[in-house]
């Protein structure tokens, strides 16, 4: 049974390790430049390098924060239309550069994410006798404040429910009654945009 266990947990591994991620693909989308002029055509971001490539049929210009004001795409493999905006951030809190982050939700508390690739331990069989590394894909959250200030959120229910405080009573109920995650990125959308409208 152990060997059954192994030899399933290793194909959803090497699974797992042919997938694509989201910025490995061309999407749909547009962009607006800080000129004002809006482009639009196939759009591929990259999450290391934070430069945006736009093919127009088959014509490519490559971009960076400093020079797009905003991009949005329809991802293929979510079917989501996402919304990217650069944002001056610095990470050691000196010098800030034009950096994108992707609106999940807008308004008193405002829900940035990152996407970064990870390593991560999984354990495998009935006493988690062997562990492997696995690669995968996370978001880092950001929130931010009516003061213009991004901070780094974990996205625990804790730190939720600290940020949240004001109406915790109602945000918990609203997660128990709708059956949402906030380990899901668009379950803990859905709780700020709830938020949100309850500060209006």
């Amino acid at each position: 049974m152990r060997m059954v266990t192994a030899i399933l947990f290793l194909f959803i591994w090497e699974s797992s390790i042919a997938q694509k991620w989201p910025f490995e693909y061309w999407h749909d989308g547009r962009l607006v430049l800080e000129t004002g002029d809006t482009l639009k055509g196939k759009i591929k971001y990259d999450i290391q390098s934070d430069i945006i490539q736009l093919d127009q049929k088959g014509v490519l210009q490559s971009f960076t924060g400093r020079k797009i004001i905003f991009y949005e795409i329809l991802d293929v493999t979510s079917s989501h239309t996402r919304q990217f905006y650069s944002i001056p951030f610095s990470q050691s809190g000196g010098y800030k550069s034009p950096t994108f982050f992707e609106l999940l939700s807008e308004g008193k508390l405002t829900l940035l994410a990152k996407e970064a690739l990870e390593y991560q331990n999984y354990s495998y069989g009935y006493y988690g006798y062997s562990t492997v590394n696995r690669l995968v894909l996370v978001n880092k959250y950001f929130v931010l404040n009516d003061k213009g200030e991004i901070e780094p959120f974990s996205g625990s229910k804790n730190d939720l429910m600290d940020i949240m405080s004001k109406r915790d009573d109602e945000i918990r109920k609203f997660i128990k009654v709708n059956r949402l995650s906030v380990d899901r990125k668009y379950d803990l959308a859905r709780v700020f945009d709830y938020y949100n409208s309850l500060m209006k």
